[in-house]
């Protein structure tokens, strides 16, 4: 499960504005170019940003497993085609690059994650966006951060329930449909505790945030950043 750990890494020590800066332009550059080289270099610059946050490239992979399942899956169905050839292994190459490039954003997302409190990622988006959007969207940032890895126990926790019970010999339409029905129950009871627990603690729309400063070292990775986001334009 991808979560806030505290450390000393270099992206640890970086402003969040600066590397959610850096998320864009990768994700623009990545999106952009499809060549092979390009996604050579894209992986190198990738394995670099995991290693600045001392990510776990084994441990994201299990925790996006889910995700990598329909990755994976795209590009097969993609390469079907009804009628001969069958298979058209163009359009195949095509879907599977593009599931690279998703894998890619989504291991930098994952360095993001790691390395940013909650708390200094709203305070990021509130001091970048002024106003009300900026605070809803600070606070809609803030719940999803701690809600969804919630939501991701309970559900390990029905599996874990069904397995227990011999759920595993069941069909899988009765399993998918257990486990959905359930992981929703689960969701909206924790949502209506969520609520509740906002109005005891009289939710503020605008409390005290941390404090944010560009160092030079953040200067530096920002001009990186808007560097890798033009690059989409070449």
């Amino acid at each position: 499960m991808l979560t806030y750990e505290p450390d000393d890494t270099l992206a640890h020590r970086l402003d969040p504005r600066a590397k959610l800066a850096v998320q864009i332009g990768f994700a623009g550059t990545a999106l952009a170019h499809t060549t092979i080289p390009a996604l050579a270099i894209l992986s190198v610059l990738t394995a670099g940003i995991l290693y600045s946050a001392r990510v776990s490239l084994l441990r994201t992979l299990v925790a996006y497993r889910f995700a990598l399942v329909i990755l994976a899956i795209a590009p097969l169905i993609a390469a079907l085609t009804i009628g001969p050839p069958w298979i058209d292994w163009a359009d195949g190459q095509t879907s599977l690059q593009a599931s690279y490039r998703v894998l890619l954003i989504l291991l930098v997302s994952a360095a993001y994650v790691r390395s940013t409190p909650i708390r200094d990622s709203r305070a990021a988006i509130q001091r970048t966006i002024p106003g009300k959007p900026g605070q809803l969207l600070g606070i809609g940032i803030a719940l999803v951060f701690r809600f969804l890895p919630v939501i991701q126990r309970d559900i390990q926790t029905i599996r874990d329930a069904m397995a227990a019970r011999l759920g595993g010999e069941r069909r899988a339409v009765d399993r998918v449909s257990t486990l959905g029905i359930r992981s929703l129950a689960r969701a909206f009871e924790r949502a209506d505790r969520l609520s509740l627990a906002l109005q005891a603690r009289c939710f503020a729309w605008n409390p005290t945030l941390p404090p944010l400063a560009f160092s030079r070292r953040d200067w530096v990775v920002l001009g990186f950043a808007l560097a890798l986001g033009l690059t989409a334009f070449l």
